[in-house]
């Protein structure tokens, strides 16, 4: 099918082309061959034209979320929380909104349509940001942080995973692998990425109030490319049939669960994949800041070259995943990995102290690229339920945004009683877990095999 797919696309296109660009180099003819060469363009590199703005929207929206990253739970524990811990129960209330509207973006995309929904996570997104800063964190009010800023975490999850179901009934099957990998590089590569770099660069000059405020900038600016460059293109509508009720997309996301049990292991791999990410980041930013003395700015620079380092490594696992396998990518570098990585970026810099900022660097960026090792799950969960991946994608959003609740929970119910290496020895554990659960995740054919195997050996006894 991809040969079959591929011939068609490029078919039409080569033919259409050459005549305008080789037959005139100037006028109409021009104008056409230059835009058929940027529509090449675009699809060498895997991203659906149509979309272009999309992604670039995305990018920028993505930014102004991470921008807050690396600093909000100390800044709200010193502006009305009072404590770390009490910081980390906001974050907590903002990952449940962030699970719960990871999980049923796809359904809701399937009944409203991706564009409506993008607007939709745009407007929670931007409203109850204002509120938060201007009556929560402008009043010290640790009730409204808990409410606005965990009404917000709605926003990000419908706006970016619905622009993926864009993305998915938009781009040509040939090239739907490489054009959800781009969603993903500028998923990251705005959270946290190029959030915590924008955020070591504009506190010095306007402060950390200062900052939130200009990622509500970015957050409107990204959202606007997106939404209206792409407002007259295919895809962005209703995608169910006319019969199919909101009621039942979500059943139907929901029904997995027991259909599919394996499915659901994998949606645990999921979560503990990022949930010490998330979790560190309600204790690492004080202890590197302050403890360690590397200083705000050189904390969130490090945050950056952790996830830069994540990036790049999510193309090399997902290209040697698919030849030594994903599984064993997943157990060996991603779980392992980790375990590994995670003890490492908190014990060495907390023992060498400030002269050795370097060796945190190193560390970071070992963790960076042991999170990639993750990246095949999201070939393996859908593969697992070949005739039902709308409810495998579901699962797989909701162990993403599982993780910004799981991960900020257990910082902060076990903070108090085993402190911040305590706290690193459980992710360790979790990340244990993640390495025995992965041989669970069997694709379709392997289990058939097996039971086949079983059954022969049965009827040779008999």
């Amino acid at each position: 099918m991809p040969g079959g797919t591929t011939g068609s696309e490029t078919g039409p296109e080569t033919g259409s082309d050459a005549g305008p660009e080789t037959g005139s180099d100037a006028g109409p003819g021009a104008k056409v061959g230059a835009v058929a060469g940027r529509r090449r363009a675009a699809d060498r590199l895997g991203l659906p034209k149509p979309l272009l703005l999309g992604y670039a929207g995305l990018l920028l929206f993505m930014i102004g979320d991470g921008v807050e990253s690396g600093f909000i739970a100390p800044y709200m524990a010193d502006h009305g929380a009072g404590t770390d811990v009490r910081a980390g129960y906001v974050i907590t209330v903002y990952g449940i909104a962030v699970m719960l509207a990871s999980w049923f973006s796809g359904a809701l995309c399937q009944v409203w349509g991706p564009r409506r929904v993008m607007w939709v996570g745009l407007a929670i997104w931007a409203v109850f940001d204002v509120a938060y800063l201007l009556l929560a964190l402008g009043t010290e009010n640790f009730p409204l942080m808990m409410l606005f800023y965990g009404i917000r975490g709605f926003g990000y999850p419908l706006f970016a995973f619905g622009f993926l179901v864009w993305i998915t009934n938009t781009a040509p099957t040939a090239r739907l692998g490489t054009a959800v990998g781009w969603f993903y590089f500028a998923f990251t590569g705005g959270l946290p990425t190029l959030g915590s770099l924008w955020s070591s660069l504009t506190i010095p000059a306007v402060g950390r109030l200062g900052t939130l405020w200009s990622a509500l900038v970015l957050i409107l600016v990204g959202g606007a490319l997106a939404l209206v460059g792409a407002r007259n293109r295919p895809g962005g509508d209703r995608l169910a049939p006319p019969e199919v009720t909101t009621g039942q997309s979500l059943r139907e996301s929901v029904s997995i669960i027991w259909t599919h049990p394996r499915v659901l292991v994998g949606c645990l791999v999921r979560i503990i994949n990022t949930a010490p990410e998330f979790g560190m980041l309600v204790y690492l930013p004080r202890i590197f800041s302050d403890d360690v003395g590397f200083g705000t700015d050189k904390w969130l620079q490090l945050l950056a070259i952790i996830y830069g380092t994540n990036i790049f490594f999510n193309l090399i696992f997902g290209a040697l995943s698919d030849r030594i396998g994903w599984r064993p990518t997943i157990a060996g570098f991603g779980a392992l990995g980790c375990a590994i990585s995670v003890t490492t970026l908190y014990f060495v810099p907390v023992w060498l102290g400030p002269d050795h900022y370097w060796v945190a660097v190193v560390a970071g960026m070992l963790y960076g690229a042991t999170l990639a090792g993750f990246v095949p799950i999201s070939a393996l969960i859908p593969s697992m339920a070949p005739e039902n991946k709308g409810g495998a994608m579901a699962l797989l959003n909701l162990g993403a945004g599982g993780a910004a609740f799981v991960g900020p929970a257990i910082a902060s119910l076990f903070l108090p009683l085993v402190g911040a290496g305590g706290v690193t020895l459980l992710f360790l554990g979790l990340y244990l877990v993640a390495f025995l659960l992965t041989f669970l995740l069997k694709l379709p054919e392997e289990t058939a095999g097996k039971a086949a195997a079983r059954r022969e050996a049965g009827q040779a006894v008999g």
